[in-house]
């Protein structure tokens, strides 16, 4: 049943690797098991449109969100510009996420509005990778524009093994002056609050409306075990799926996984897609 239903992986980094640290080659291989991501990649380490559309397409995505990031200290210089031939060869399966860091971005609304242009369905942060608070309020007019454009934010919520990582700025609780003062804008928690605070992530996601989990890292069968004080089936009409590809044995094995958990199956249908078709514009699934 399953394997009809759409799925959406709203938690891709189909990276050039010349632009990144060897620590996040290091990363994709240690968690990416027998999964073959390599393979999508030309022999100078630059993904080829062709190849990544038909391993998602093998994999059964229907939809794909790639981020880029601009994160020098941890993980190296995504940028969102490397994507577009992505998008360019099949944009209905792809779709692009913006990323400011306010160490190199200034304005930060101005870069936010500027790759929103470029056809961008989400704003993600990464203050654990670029080393800053979230409710920073040189940051608020990044939320403003979101707010006004109608797109998501995503937030890193959660630890991070890279050299270079802040997690202390991971914590979901660092969202809730943002939370309270932007009340009308989509918050994405990516990773569920990894690490210690899977608690705080999955509070906020049940007790405010615009608070949902993208499962990111997360093995599905530790799901459970992580949010073993709530209700899963109530907090899993939270959650939206996603793999962090390419750190992960694969999405269809992710999607698989998820499906062994038992969900009620129009629960799994919006983990799946449906979750995801409510948050991000345009998906269309």
């Amino acid at each position: 049943m399953t394997g009809a239903d759409p799925l959406v992986d709203a938690h891709v980094h189909a990276a050039r690797l010349t632009t990144l640290k060897p620590s996040w080659s290091g990363w994709a291989e240690r968690f990416s098991g027998a999964h073959d991501w390599q393979s999508a990649y030309d022999a100078a380490g630059d993904p080829v449109p062709e190849r990544l559309d038909a391993l998602f397409e093998a994999e059964g995505v229907d939809r794909a969100l790639l981020f880029c990031e601009y994160s020098p200290r941890a993980t190296g210089i995504q940028r969102i510009e490397d994507n577009l031939p992505i998008v360019e060869y099949n944009p209905v399966r792809f779709r692009l996420v913006a990323n400011v860091n306010p160490h190199l971005h200034h304005p930060v609304a101005s870069e936010v509005e500027r790759q929103l242009d470029l056809g961008a369905v989400a704003l993600k942060l990464h203050p654990v990778h670029a080393g800053f608070r979230p409710d920073d309020r040189e940051l608020y007019p990044a939320y403003q524009v979101c707010r006004e454009r109608g797109v998501p934010v995503i937030i890193h919520s959660g630890t991070s093994t890279f050299p270079g990582a802040r997690a202390r700025f991971g914590h979901p609780d660092l969202m809730l002056d943002v939370l309270e003062d932007f009340p009308d804008v989509d918050v994405v928690l990516a990773h569920g609050g990894r690490g210690g605070w899977y608690d705080s992530a999955a509070f906020l996601a049940m007790s405010r409306d615009n608070v949902w989990i993208d499962l990111a890292g997360l093995p599905p069968r530790k799901l459970p075990e992580y949010y073993a004080r709530f209700d899963l089936t109530r907090l899993a009409t939270k959650w939206i799926f996603g793999t962090d590809w390419p750190g992960v044995p694969g999405p269809a094995r992710n999607a698989a996984a998820l499906a062994d958990l038992g969900l009620p199956a129009d629960v799994l249908r919006a983990v799946r897609s449906g979750n995801a078709a409510k948050v991000f514009p345009g998906l269309a699934v």
